[in-house]
């Protein structure tokens, strides 16, 4: 079915940043993922071609585009199966806080670095025993004269190595009965003393992300670094989580699309018994069925995409798509993976990487079943 979403400028958009793909990323893949991170000049590269915080307005330094245009790098990164260059992390996710929370002296001295990609940031949420319940979040920040001073461990944080910047979510009401209201948010530069970045983590997938752990041992940092007022961060979170899980569901969808057409190519192409695979019935029903899910997906989501792009405030829409399209990109890709046979389980071949990083997709940005939990509130069940 046709896409509506799309401008002629968005097209042309989207014809540039392949160009770039396939000069400065897909070369590149296999070195990155053998050293479990991307080289930081790909950043500065990406930055200085616009690719970077497509949305962020020119005054901030970025290029003046909108949402869309980040759903474009999304979706030509997952047709590339390029799964550790963290971009959409990075523009979508961590600088948004930045841009709707910080002020203005924040936004002036940060906002241009995360466009040029100059500054590379990342969000630290998760910690070692809590996941997706973010209320129980263990890590402090203690007032001292003009500081606050952080003091806790985070892990399965992308960017972890590369980070510039850290927006940290973190305690400044250590009193339980405040769970909720004593979330503040804490941005925390790379290298200042008592910020340690730890192990990078070995995954599963995502082989040239640098996830890694994150040490704050009585690191003080500037109450200046605040984003916000004391205590709203769990607000913020919240209002900000619908387009990381929309981000997510962008991903599974494009990525699920392109492992559906490799493989049709791939079944009509080798050969079983005489003839192409693609011939046999079982593998037609297959397909065919794969396809159906992954268009059913792409024409609910380009429905949540216009709708975010409206303004529309989307709880249960973009929690119903994070879960949905999630589960499904895993089920297809897991099918589509059958008819490469032996060759399905060997790492050069890109389905087999798109079955392992399609896995996490179902965890992170709070998991599939907090998802249903959200939904079922929303529902008022």
């Amino acid at each position: 079915m046709d896409r509506t979403l799309f401008s002629k400028d968005h097209d042309e958009f989207r014809a540039a940043f392949r160009k770039f793909v396939a000069k400065e990323i897909t070369p590149n893949q296999k070195r990155w993922a053998d050293a479990g991170i991307v080289d930081r000049e790909a950043w500065r590269k990406a930055g200085a071609a616009g690719f970077l915080c497509t949305w962020l307005p020119e005054e901030h330094g970025g290029p003046g585009g909108d949402f869309l245009h980040a759903t474009i790098v999304m979706e030509e990164l997952a047709y590339a199966y390029e799964s550790g260059f963290a971009m959409a992390l990075h523009s979508d996710i961590v600088v948004p806080y930045l841009h709707s929370y910080g002020n203005d002296e924040q936004r002036k001295r940060w906002l241009p670095g995360c466009a040029s990609g100059e500054l590379v940031t990342a969000i630290a949420m998760t910690e070692p025993g809590t996941g997706s319940d973010l209320a129980g979040i263990k890590t402090t920040a203690v007032k001292d004269g003009d500081h606050y001073v952080l003091n806790g461990q985070k892990t399965f944080i992308s960017n972890g190595q590369l980070c510039d910047l850290v927006v940290v979510a973190c305690k400044t009401d250590p009193d339980p009965k405040n769970a909720h209201k004593g979330i503040s948010l804490i941005v925390v530069e790379a290298g200042r003393p008592g910020f340690v970045k730890g192990k990078k983590l070995e995954k599963m997938g995502m082989a040239s992300q640098d996830t890694s752990e994150l040490y704050f041992e009585d690191c003080r940092v500037p109450a200046a670094n605040l984003l916000g007022a004391e205590g709203g961060g769990f607000m913020q979170l919240m209002q900000k989580l619908q387009q990381e899980r929309l981000c997510v569901a962008i991903g599974a969808v494009a990525g699920a699309e392109q492992v559906v057409k490799d493989t049709v190519t791939y079944c009509k192409e080798r050969q079983a018994f005489g003839k192409p695979i693609s011939k046999f019935q079982n593998t037609q029903f297959k397909l065919v069925e794969c396809a159906t899910k992954v268009q059913v997906g792409r024409v609910f989501l380009d429905q949540v995409i216009a709708q975010h792009v409206a303004g529309k405030h989307l709880v249960t829409e973009c929690s119903m798509a994070k879960w949905w399209t999630t589960d499904m990109a895993q089920e297809v890709i897991d099918t589509c993976l059958q008819f490469f046979g032996g060759y399905g389980y060997m790492l050069e071949y890109p389905v087999t990487r798109a079955f392992m990083d399609a896995r996490v997709q179902r965890i992170y940005a709070g998991t599939n079943e907090i998802m249903k939990v959200i939904i079922a509130k929303q529902m008022g069940l």
